[in-house]
C-alpha cells in the first residue's frame, strides 16, 4: 500500500535495532543457566494474554483473542517493566499509535495520521471518562495523569469506534482503565529522581464497610528541553494530584484533584488545575455511569479557561435469541465553557453551554459456531451541526480457537469544536480571522481486514485499512479575513502488525511495525494551499522490546523504536533505545534505574526547526516499597 521503500538512513536503523535484537539473543544464551523462572513473566503466558478480558471493541467483556479490531494491550506489567513516569511515556509501547514528544510537557499523539499538537481525531477515555476539551476537540495531555501502579491496563483500538464510543472517535479510541480498589490493598510508596525530572508517589488501599478503598497522591518535576543550539527552553513543569477509588459489589465512586504550573518565556507561569468525580452503577446486564469534570488553564497574556462538564449515560444488554446478543444505551453531555480572551486572540461569544446527545444500538449475530457479523450505529447531536449517523458493520470469522480473520467498514466523524466555529484575532473587529460559521463535521469512511493468531509460543495481529476523509479542516479567503472551511478531502492506507514471542520461559519478545501512505488535496475553489496543517506522521515505524528476567530477582528490559522522517516540517528520522534495570532486593522492596534515548544525546520528535525542542538522554533511579 503506496510507497513502503527502505532509505538507505532507514537501513541503518534497522541496521541497530537488528544488532540489538542479536546481542539480546547473544546474552539470553550465555545467561541461560544462571536464570530462575521469574514468576512476572510465568504468571501471564501468551495464552492467558489471549484470554485477557476487554470492553472497549463492543462495550461489553469479551476475549482479546476474539475482538474484531486492531486492538493492543498495554498491561499494567508493561507499564511497571518499561519505566515510565507518565501516561504518553506509556502509549509508546503500543505500536500502533504514533506519539512524539513535543516538548517538556506536551506530545503530538494520533492513530493512522492527522498527527498535531491540537490533534482532534482520538478519543480517550479514562475508567469510562471522556478527557475531551471541546476547545479544539482533542486531549491537554499535561493535565491527564494518573498513578501509575494502579492502572490494569489500557486498550488501544486504531480505527473507528464512533458506533459504540461517539464523534471524535474516528481513527482510534484509547481506554485507560485502573484496577479495583480491592486489588490495591496496603501501602505503597515509591520515590525517583534522574537529570531531567524528579517524583515522589504513595498509595494506601484498605476495606471500607463491605468494599475496598485506595487513595493515592503523586508530584514530579520535570526540567527544561533544549534546542538544537543547546539554549534552553522555557517550559519547567510541576505537577501535583491525589485522588480516590472505592468498589463495593457493583458501585464505584472515584475521584481525582490537581494542579501544576507550566514556565514560559513571558507574562508568567502557565496555570493549570482541576478535578472530577464519576460514580458507576451495575446490575446484572445494566451500566449506569455519571460524572463531573472541571478542568482550569491560565496562559498569561494568550487566554484562560473555565470548564465545567456533567454528563451520563446508561447501557445495557439482553439476548434478543439465542444467536443474537444487543447492545443498547445513550447519553447527555453538558458543558459550561468560558474563556478569558486576550486582545490578539479571542473565542466569540466567550462563554458558552455546549449539549451532547446520543443513542445507540448494537446486534452480534452468531452465524453458525465460526461467523459472527455486528451491526449497529449511533445518532448524536451537537449544537453546531444537529445529529450525525454512525454506522458500522464487522464480520468475524473463527475457523478455529487460534485464530481469527475479521474485516469492518465504519463511518466516523469528528465534529466542530469551538476552535473550529469560535476562534477570531484579533478580539475586536476588523477580524484577520472570523471563526468559521459555516464549519460541519469532518467526516471518515473507513474500510479494515485484520488477522489475528494465538499459538503456543507465539501471537500476532496484522491490519491493513483503507480511509476515506470528507470535509477536512481548510483555512479560506472571505473577503478581507480568512475563515476556516472544509474544504480538504483525501484517503490513507496503510498496514499495522505486531507480535509477541516467548523465546524462553524467561524471555519474551514483542514487536510492531506502521506503514502510512497519505494523500491529501484541496477541493476546486479552495484558497488553501497547504496540507500540513492536517498532520506530520511517518511513512514508517516500529519498534522492538526485550523483557528478560534474570537471577537472583533481577530483570531487564529494553526497547528499541524507529521513527521515520516527518515531512513538513521536516524532522529527521530517529532510533532511540530505552533500556530498565530492576532488582527485587526484598520482597517489598525494588531498585529500578531506567535509561531513555540510551546512545543519543538528543533528538527532535515534532515541530519545526526554529523552536522545537530537543529531546535528551534521561536516566531515572527509582526506590519502590510495598510492605
Amino acid at each position: 500500500m503506496g510507497d513502503v521503500a527502505i532509505s538507505v538512513q532507514e537501513k541503518s536503523a534497522f541496521t541497530h535495532i537488528a544488532a540489538l535484537a542479536l546481542a539480546l539473543i547473544s546474552f539470553a544464551a550465555d545467561a541461560g543457566t544462571q536464570v530462575q523462572l521469574a514468576a512476572n513473566l510465568a504468571d501471564m503466558s501468551l495464552e492467558e494474554l489471549a484470554n485477557l478480558q476487554v470492553t472497549s471493541v463492543s462495550r461489553r467483556a469479551e476475549r482479546l483473542a476474539d475482538a474484531p479490531a486492531a486492538l493492543y494491550v498495554i498491561t499494567g506489567e508493561d507499564i511497571r517493566r518499561a519505566g515510565v513516569s507518565s501516561l504518553p511515556e506509556a502509549l509508546r509501547l503500543a505500536p500502533n499509535l504514533e506519539v512524539a514528544r513535543i516538548d517538556a510537557r506536551q506530545y503530538a499523539i494520533s492513530a493512522r495520521g492527522f498527527n498535531n499538537s491540537i490533534g482532534n481525531k482520538l478519543l480517550v477515555l479514562i475508567d469510562g471518562r471522556t478527557i475531551y476539551t471541546p476547545l479544539f476537540s482533542g486531549v491537554f495531555w499535561d493535565a491527564q495523569d494518573t498513578l501509575l501502579d494502579d492502572i490494569d491496563r489500557i486498550e488501544v483500538i486504531s480505527g473507528p469506534g464512533a458506533t459504540l464510543w461517539g464523534a471524535n472517535a474516528v481513527n482510534g479510541v484509547i481506554n485507560v482503565i485502573t484496577r479495583r480498589a480491592s486489588e490495591t490493598r496496603g501501602t505503597l510508596a515509591e520515590a525517583g529522581a534522574g537529570n531531567r525530572e524528579r517524583g515522589v508517589a504513595a498509595r494506601h488501599g484498605f476495606d471500607l464497610q463491605g468494599g475496598a478503598m485506595r487513595i493515592y497522591a503523586k508530584a514530579f518535576e520535570r526540567d527544561n528541553t533544549v534546542r538544537a543550539n543547546g539554549s534552553s527552553v522555557p517550559d519547567e513543569w510541576h505537577n501535583t494530584q491525589a485522588g480516590f477509588r472505592g468498589d463495593w459489589n457493583d458501585f464505584t465512586l472515584q475521584g481525582d484533584v490537581y494542579r501544576g504550573s507550566i514556565e514560559q518565556a513571558a507574562n508568567g507561569d502557565i496555570s493549570i488545575s482541576g478535578g472530577n468525580l464519576l460514580g458507576r452503577l451495575r446490575r446484572g446486564r445494566l451500566q449506569v455511569q455519571a460524572y463531573y469534570d472541571n478542568t482550569q488553564r491560565d496562559i498569561p497574556g494568550s487566554f484562560a479557561e473555565r470548564l465545567n462538564t456533567f454528563d451520563i449515560e446508561a447501557q445495557h444488554s439482553f439476548q434478543a435469541t439465542p444467536d443474537q446478543l444487543v447492545t443498547w444505551g445513550g447519553g447527555y453531555r453538558r458543558a459550561y465553557d468560558r474563556v478569558a480572551n486576550s486582545a490578539q486572540l479571542a473565542f466569540l461569544p466567550n462563554a458558552t453551554t455546549l449539549r451532547w446527545t446520543n443513542v445507540f444500538a448494537q446486534d452480534e449475530i452468531a452465524l453458525g459456531s465460526r461467523w459472527r457479523l455486528t451491526l449497529g450505529s449511533k445518532f448524536e447531536s451537537n449544537v453546531y451541526t444537529g445529529t450525525e449517523v454512525l454506522p458500522s458493520a464487522r464480520l468475524a470469522w473463527k475457523p478455529d480457537a487460534q485464530h481469527l480473520v475479521w474485516t469492518a467498514a465504519s463511518r466516523a466523524v469528528r465534529a466542530p469544536s469551538r476552535l473550529d466555529r469560535d476562534l477570531f484575532a484579533p478580539a475586536q473587529p476588523p477580524f484577520v480571522l472570523a471563526g468559521g460559521p459555516d464549519f460541519r463535521s469532518e467526516v471518515a469512511k473507513v474500510f479494515e481486514i485484520g488477522y489475528r493468531a494465538q499459538r503456543t509460543r507465539v501471537s500476532y495481529s496484522v491490519t491493513g485499512f483503507y480511509s476515506q476523509y470528507e470535509h477536512l479542516r481548510s483555512v479560506e479567503r472571505s473577503g478581507s479575513a480568512i475563515v476556516l472551511g472544509n474544504k480538504m478531502e483525501g484517503h490513507g492506507q496503510g498496514i499495522e502488525a505486531w507480535g509477541t514471542l516467548q523465546a524462553a520461559s524467561h524471555w519474551r519478545l514483542s514487536g510492531g511495525a506502521l506503514f502510512l501512505d497519505q494523500h491529501l488535496r484541496f477541493q476546486p475553489g479552495s484558497t488553501d494551499t497547504s496540507v500540513a496543517a492536517a498532520g506530520n506522521d511517518p511513512k514508517h515505524q516500529f519498534n522492538l522490546r526485550s523483557s528478560f528476567d534474570l537471577a537472583g530477582n533481577q530483570h531487564l528490559e529494553v526497547m528499541a523504536r524507529y521513527v521515520g522522517e516527518l515531512p513538513n516540517p521536516r524532522v529527521p528520522a530517529y532510533t532511540a533505545v530505552d533500556a530498565r534495570y530492576a532488582w527485587q532486593v526484598r520482597r517489598e522492596l525494588e531498585l529500578s534505574l531506567t535509561a531513555q534515548n540510551l546512545f543519543d544525546p538528543r533528538h527532535p520528535e515534532f515541530g519545526a526547526p526554529a523552536t522545537r525542542s530537543e529531546i535528551e538522554r534521561g536516566l531515572f533511579l527509582r526506590v519502590r516499597w510495598s510492605p
